[in-house]
């Protein structure tokens, strides 16, 4: 079965890459032709789905047909190949890697009572301070080949009810390389979930944003997480969110192998936690700047296989900054995301904690730097990035025998949004 996995995983990406080949190809040679005189040419439409945070921006003008009784649907996609160089690297991990790091469709339908929203195909998803997954071990042991999909009931512009696979409600940034500032996401992500299964109702009413989800928190297939989102738009500046969660009952699934970073979409301790975010967000060209708060905490249960004695909680920070040139500067293009964050945790080994970092009581704090340049629906990064860690417990850290304090890594990321 795995063997068949890794084939599909293999396939999907070879036809990503080659359906972007040919998308991108189309959208040069489109937008090579001038219109005919006193023709003016339509207006680029821009999809919201899946959300990007910048400075990489989407198709502005996506390809969509008819598709009969499933109405007018949106096709998009990404295809991009990711090098990566990295020192101090996990047991089981490489010091270098190249791979595809996404190859995926989506298929969108934005209007009307019966919307939906289906994307599929290969990924990796780096993150600070953890192994690097190559694209078929991250397809197969995370979300699977169809990581998003959706349906969505609006009897209003105001209110919506949606179910299936969704991205969480929690944290900054989102799953996907292409979506972020940066290629890699970062230490406070790794304590949120990333994608559920489950139900959610969304409600607008200007300037306030709600939403509110059940769900099975960190892809468990256990519905007993509650998440919720509250966003406060002061003006088309400047917005302020508070979004928390947790886990009502305590879930003893176990999906980990040893040692703890060894996971795949379900860390056992994280999967049991409550989570606060308060975030505030300025977005004003050329600057977009995010400052975000963290709060987790994670029980004590004596039961196998948690056979924790106390509780643990991690307070962590973050500020995502973009810089991006002006069309009429010297670097038309051209922008400049750095990401700085720092993350503390409570307990100790002789107190019974949870492991929530490197070992109860750790912390850790990053840089990261990381120049893009997008040409149309092509673009270009690199990305520059150190880990460094306090008070860990030996051999629950960096390198082939855990004792490492710090990791750096180089990152360079190519492709195509089409």
């Amino acid at each position: 079965m795995k063997n068949t996995n890794n084939g599909i995983v293999a396939i999907t990406a070879f036809a990503s890459a080659l359906f972007g080949c040919l998308l991108g190809s189309a959208w040069a040679e489109e937008n090579a032709a001038q219109p005919a005189a006193g023709e003016k040419p339509a207006a680029p439409t821009a999809l919201t789905t899946p959300p990007l945070t910048g400075p990489l921006a989407g198709n502005p003008n996506p390809i969509n047909f008819e598709a009969g009784p499933l109405g007018p649907v949106y096709l998009t996609g990404i295809v991009s190949g990711l090098a990566l160089w990295q020192n101090n690297p996990f047991p089981g991990d490489q010091r270098s890697w190249g791979s595809l790091s996404n190859g995926q469709f989506i298929f969108q339908k934005t209007d009307g009572f019966l919307q939906y929203y289906v994307q599929a195909g290969a990924y990796t998803i780096p993150a600070l301070g953890t192994p690097y997954f190559n694209t078929p071990k991250a397809t197969g042991d995370f979300f699977s080949a169809l990581p998003l999909a959706s349906l969505k009931l609006a009897p209003t512009e105001a209110l919506s009810i949606q179910g299936g696979k969704l991205p969480t409600l929690i944290g900054a940034e989102y799953t996907f390389t292409f979506q972020n500032m940066n290629i890699e996401r970062g230490l406070l992500w790794n304590q949120e979930p990333a994608i559920s299964r489950g139900a959610q109702l969304n409600y607008t009413a200007d300037p306030l944003a709600f939403s509110f989800s059940w769900n099975d928190g960190f892809y468990s297939n256990r519905f007993t997480w509650f998440t919720g989102s509250l966003a406060y738009t002061l003006d088309k500046e400047n917005t302020f969110t508070i979004a928390a969660g947790g886990n009502y009952a305590h879930s003893t699934k176990v999906t980990t192998t040893t040692p703890f970073f060894l996971t795949t979409a379900t860390p056992l301790f994280q999967n049991n936690e409550t989570i606060l975010n308060v975030i505030y967000t300025y977005n004003s060209a050329p600057w977009t700047i995010t400052p975000y708060f963290q709060y987790t905490n994670v029980p004590g249960n004596s039961s196998p296989p948690l056979n924790t004695f106390s509780s643990a909680s991690t307070y962590g920070g973050a500020i995502l900054v973009n810089y991006s040139f002006p069309d009429d500067s010297p670097l038309p293009g051209f922008s400049l995301p750095v990401r700085f964050e720092y993350i503390s945790s409570t307990g100790s080994i002789a107190n019974g904690a949870p492991n929530l970092i490197y070992g109860p009581g750790s912390s850790a704090w990053s840089v990261t730097v990381t120049p893009t340049y997008q040409y149309g629906i092509y673009f270009a990064r690199a990305e520059f990035s150190h880990v460094g860690t306090n008070s860990t417990t030996p051999g629950l850290a960096f390198g082939r025998d855990g004792m490492n304090t710090t990791q750096t890594r180089f990152l360079f990321e190519t492709g195509v949004l089409f």
